[in-house]
């Protein structure tokens, strides 16, 4: 039995065949953990989100901003932009039925001592914090009143997280740390940065960075960061090597941190 962990997919339908084709991956056996952003960007965004759901429980799949502006588009709470791939999911026969699942995917996935997220948690979370919090998003999420959680994540101002916040800015300021941190200062504030670490604007830097990191305890596998490609710590797995933008689709094997690589998007 193997776990692999794969990297942002981003409708690379095909890349994602390739690589589950290159690793052997043995339904009965093996195990994958996607980290989020299945969907845009790529050409086949609904081949990725068919495929991943028919695994079942052979997958473990955790919500990326990509995934949750997917949702927003299925419910005409925003327009797509020119860049924007996700057509072929909107106007697919079973889109209820993927949206449907996508919305009931959590933020965190938690195993032992792995915890994976799509882009990686604030500095002062344990990883105790981080799964609680994840919690309160996933299970508003999966509620009736989702679209308003929706509409509060690409209609209102990002807060600063606050252990006070509450209601849908509270929610809201836990799902834009999980699905779009890259880097952040000491107090907490995330910037819109997506270049390379050494580049970052002054006063921040890499969330995973942080001596004094509370998550540090466990090993996070996380994506979300292209311009930063596959970045290995000890208790560090960033897995966005950047297959949309033409380089690869990683899989790493958790076990001994073996890597697959496809190539990327041809463009």
């Amino acid at each position: 039995m193997a776990t692999y962990a794969i990297g942002d997919v981003q409708g690379c339908a095909s890349q994602l065949d390739q690589l589950v084709r290159q690793i052997g991956f043995n339904a009965q056996t093996d195990r994958l953990w996607f980290v989020g952003d299945l969907v845009n960007r790529g050409p086949d965004s609904v081949g990725v989100l068919r495929f991943i759901k028919s695994l079942g429980g052979t997958a473990s799949v955790v919500l990326g901003n990509h995934d949750l502006f997917l949702l927003a588009a299925a419910e005409e709470l925003v327009s797509l932009r020119p860049k924007d791939t996700i057509h072929d999911v909107l106007a697919a026969r079973d889109r209820s039925e993927l949206t449907a699942w996508l919305r009931h995917l959590p933020l965190v996935f938690r195993d032992d001592a792995y915890l994976m997220v799509h882009a990686g948690l604030l500095p002062t979370w344990t990883a105790d914090e981080a799964f609680r919090l994840a919690g309160e998003v996933e299970h508003f999420l999966a509620g009736p009143d989702y679209r308003t959680l929706l509409r509060e994540l690409f209609h209102e101002p990002t807060v600063r997280w606050h252990a006070s916040l509450r209601g849908l800015k509270r929610l809201a300021a836990i799902t834009r740390i999980f699905t779009k941190i890259r880097t952040c200062t000491v107090s907490g504030d995330l910037s819109n940065f997506s270049g390379r670490p050494d580049e970052a604007p002054q006063g921040y830097r890499p969330w995973f960075s942080f001596p004094d990191r509370q998550s540090a305890d466990v090993t996070i596998i996380a994506g979300h960061w292209a311009a930063l490609g596959l970045h290995v710590e000890t208790n560090l797995l960033m897995i966005d090597s950047g297959c949309v933008w033409g380089r690869e689709l990683t899989a790493l094997r958790v076990s001994d941190r073996a890597v697959f690589q496809v190539p990327g998007l041809a463009r």
